[in-house]
């Protein structure tokens, strides 16, 4: 299971990274078009995804305070959960299940490392 999870760890870690690196790169004019959304509130998210992706590896790794992975993953199973709201309002549906999917991954590591594995110590 512990290696099942730093997997999907480490999967999550990327596609957040760089969807997080992504609201930096792109414009916010380009990120509107797709989202109706302030830029500002955007770029918040941005941020929310790259530290979560870190969190989701570093407190686990270094063992560091490791109670914080599984908070890691919990919060950004909220942005999924946004995302997938918004993906919805739009009106694609098949779309809306890339973060659904993303979600129930993180879920799948908080719950994990939260009481299928937690930390020793």
């Amino acid at each position: 299971m512990n290696m099942a999870l730093w997997i999907v760890q480490a999967l999550l870690a990327l596609i957040f990274l760089f969807s997080g690196s992504m609201k930096f790169v792109m414009s916010v004019e380009e990120m509107t078009k797709q989202m109706p959304m302030p830029g500002w509130f955007l770029h918040f998210i941005g941020v929310c995804e790259i530290l979560g992706a870190l969190g989701l590896i570093l407190p686990w790794f270094t063992r560091i305070r490791p109670g914080l992975t599984p908070l890691a993953a919990a919060g950004l199973v909220i942005i999924m959960i946004g995302a997938t709201v918004i993906t919805l309002m739009i009106g694609d549906i098949a779309m809306a299940l890339v973060p659904l999917v993303v979600g129930i991954l993180c879920a799948f590591v908080a719950y994990g490392r939260w009481r299928l594995t937690p930390a020793r110590g």
